[in-house]
């Protein structure tokens, strides 16, 4: 019997029990999340057989193609989506897009798909583009005040049209400043291209003005119009924004108070809970789990609030993953083709031609409703799940728990082959529970009793499938931007410490 002086035998076991209490209960703060039995395990790239090595390989090297051959060349933009057909002013071009093309060009040089020098030029092509259109009140202006139209002509470069739906994105532009950025410290060859390179990246994050897109300081503004001033809505805690708040408080002249990122994370105990048996961060759509980290190692390093958790915000978002993967499993809508191999929701495609009231009155008897391009997701705070599968969501969660991402991704090409997966990878979405043929659609195909698949392919659900795979293989976009002096700026002044962060880097080359 252990005994402390002056101390009853039952007080110190009430002691000793509460120690050990307060002990576990650390332990699990800070444990990893839950993972799937040890027989189904995937370790590292090199452990992977070469049957799995290929198929990583042929889908990274499929989708980086679909950037390569759908960019204008002329002018370096991206199109949103596009099919791989020609059709000349069909499509626009996506300003997040022309960033995860930007980043893409860097991991196909390192994967010997692509020279160097012609990776130089598309980018030298983008860049100077993007630093040279004209910024301005004007209607028409590829952007104003640092910022970009979201949508633009895939042949002008100006604003898309019809005009007033299309707004000047910050979190549009935030990532392409950040495929810009990735372009400065990737390119430090002492060439006259390269820093060139680095000088127009440079300048155009520069010219952002974050200070101007905050009316309601220190929060950021959503977009602007020339139509309707700016939105009425500010980036707010959690979702895909993390990236736009650190180049926001890192910028060199243009930038906002530190103090937007406690303003950005105060609304996180609202989404913070138990899903599927994961506590964690809640965000439905997968994307807003995988955006920031294409570009930000989070492993290892912690803001403020993910410290009084005892995760970090690489954690988060296995721990999201985990959560809709065991949603699937539990399919509590009973949609067709869902388990423990097919599963992810995120922002896409769907079967429904659109959301207009005709076609609500028209299906109304449908017994589950189905969507066009919605933000689907699954969490704690709401659910948006019509039976559509985005495989984007699975595959550029390799990163974050490549023992469920890649037995997702064979076993959808097994199932539903040259359907959902083509020329440029997976297509952007399917859904095996829509096999009506009387209804309209915007985009893809119903294959009969065998379910609905796009044909299209998205550029912001195609840009993580290139990245995340390379950090998945090899760590590199993460290595290439924990050296970018801005990015590390802007962390350590939002209050992120530890890990890399803490690291010396060599300074960058100018």
């Amino acid at each position: 019997m252990i005994r402390i002086k002056n101390f009853p035998c039952r007080d110190v076991n009430v002691f000793i029990a509460m120690l050990l209490l307060v002990f576990f209960a650390s332990l699990a703060v800070a444990q990893p999340p839950k993972s799937v039995p040890p027989s189904e395990r995937i370790g590292d790239y090199k452990d992977l057989s070469k049957e799995q090595k290929a198929m990583l390989d042929d889908l990274e090297k499929r989708t980086f193609e679909w950037f390569r051959d759908s960019e204008n060349p002329k002018i370096g933009v991206t199109p949103d989506h596009w099919d791989g057909s020609a059709g000349e002013g069909e499509y626009f071009a996506s300003i997040a897009s022309s960033g995860f093309g930007l980043t893409a060009y860097g991991i196909a040089v390192e994967r010997g798909w692509m020279k160097r020098g012609d990776a130089v030029q598309r980018t030298l092509t983008t860049l100077r583009f993007f630093h040279n259109a004209p910024q301005s009140d004007d209607a028409d202006a590829t952007g104003n005040h640092g910022f970009y139209y979201h949508f633009l002509d895939m042949q002008t470069g100006h604003r898309y049209g019809p005009k007033t739906w299309v707004e000047l994105s910050t979190v549009d532009t935030t990532w392409l400043i950040a495929g810009a950025l990735f372009a400065q410290s990737y390119y430090d060859k002492n060439t006259k291209e390269e820093k060139e390179i680095r000088q127009l990246a440079d300048d155009i994050y520069r010219r952002a003005d974050w200070a101007w897109a905050s009316p309601r300081q220190p929060l950021v503004a959503m977009g602007w119009t020339p139509e309707a001033n700016f939105i009425h809505a500010d980036w707010q805690g959690y979702d895909e924004a993390m990236m736009l708040y650190v180049l926001a408080i890192g910028s060199p002249t243009h930038a906002v108070d530190p103090a937007a990122w406690k303003a950005w994370t105060q609304t996180y105990d609202a989404s913070w809970g138990s899903f599927q048996g994961q506590e964690h961060l809640g965000f439905a759509p997968m994307f807003g789990h995988q955006y920031s980290h294409v570009w930000i190692d989070f492993r290892g390093i912690q803001d403020d609030y993910m410290r009084s958790h005892g995760i970090d915000y690489y954690t988060n978002s296995q721990r999201a993953a985990l959560s809709q993967r065991e949603y699937a499993i539990h399919n509590p809508m009973d949609w067709s083709g869902y388990g423990s191999n097919v599963w992810g929701l995120s922002a896409c495609n769907g079967p429904r031609r659109g959301l207009m009231a005709s076609e609500v009155d028209r299906y109304k008897n449908d017994k589950k409703t189905f969507y066009g391009y919605i933000a689907r997701g699954a969490g704690l705070v709401r659910t948006i799940d019509d039976g559509t599968i985005a495989p984007t969501a699975a595959a550029s969660s390799i990163a974050f728990v490549p023992e469920l991402a890649i037995p997702a991704i064979a076993e959808m090409k097994k199932d539903w082959g040259d359907n959902v997966y083509d020329k440029y990878g997976f297509v952007d979405a399917f859904n095996p529970s829509f096999t009506y043929t009387d209804r309209p659609l915007r985009t893809g195909k119903v294959v009969p009793d065998v379910g609905w698949f796009d044909t299209m392919h998205i550029g912001i659900d195609q840009g993580p499938i290139v990245a995340m795979i390379e950090n998945y293989r090899s760590d590199f976009v993460w290595k290439t931007m924990r050296k970018n002096p801005y990015i590390r700026d802007g962390l350590k002044k939002a209050g992120f410490t530890g890990g890399w962060l803490d690291q010396p880097v060599k300074p960058a080359k100018k």
